[in-house]
Formats: C-alpha cells, structure tokens, sequence
C-alpha cells in the first residue's frame, strides 16, 4: 500500500510549511492527484507560497475541513510550478474533482482578477 493512498477519496489535506524561523505553519487546503503528485491551487500571495519559495520541504496529511488529521503526518517537498500545461492539468483536475461547488468559491478570487499559484507536492521516499 502506497502512502498516498491515504489521500484517496479525500477533499482536503493538512499542509504544514515552514517559516524561516523554522516554526511550522498548517493549513488545510484543497488538493488534488495525479499518479504520485499532489496539486494545491493557492492564491499567488497566500503565506504558504511564500514560505515554499523559501523551503520546499513540507510536511502533509490527509484531513477534516478544519484541519483534524485523518492519519499519520508524511514529509514530501513541495514545489511552485510555472508551465503552463501542468497549471492547466492542475486546474482541470480541480475542477473535475470540486465540481460546480469548487468554481462558486473560487469566484470572488476570479473577479477581482487574484492571481493563483499552483504547488506540486512530491511524498518523500
């Protein structure tokens, strides 16, 4: 069994990044897969993107919509993507996955024209 079959048939995880202090930071976002990586759409200004800019290493779980996790914590390293084609594939599988729901709530970002980042996550070996 894989570790990431944890995150099967699950709508959030818990994403712990790290300042530079080094005090961690969690947040529960939505996801989404593909084979072995983990896709996060954020906006491009959030926290959680600046402090993987500063350090891709992460620490990930599978949990409840406020955050309680669902199983063990796993390292991975996280990463901002910029082709366009894997920003795309992100966006279509979110979409898929949230349905109608997922692009009410985006909405208010899309109208105020916010600017999204894409992070990929990668378990550790």
């Amino acid at each position: 069994m894989s570790s990431l079959d944890a995150f099967a048939r699950q709508q959030y995880l818990n994403l712990e990044t790290f300042r530079k202090s080094g005090v961690p930071v969690r947040t529960p976002v939505w996801f989404t897969q593909d084979g072995d990586l983990l896709y996060v759409i954020t906006e491009s200004g959030s926290g959680k993107v600046k402090r993987i800019r500063n350090n891709g290493q992460v620490n990930l779980v599978p949990c409840k919509v406020d955050g309680t996790p669902l199983a063990d914590w796993l390292p991975g390293a996280a990463r901002l993507v910029s082709d366009e084609a894997t920003i795309r594939k992100a966006e279509r599988l979110q979409n898929q996955k949230y349905g109608w729901f997922g692009r009410l709530l985006s909405l208010p970002q899309k109208v105020k024209g916010t600017k999204t980042t894409v992070l990929e996550i990668r378990l550790a070996e």
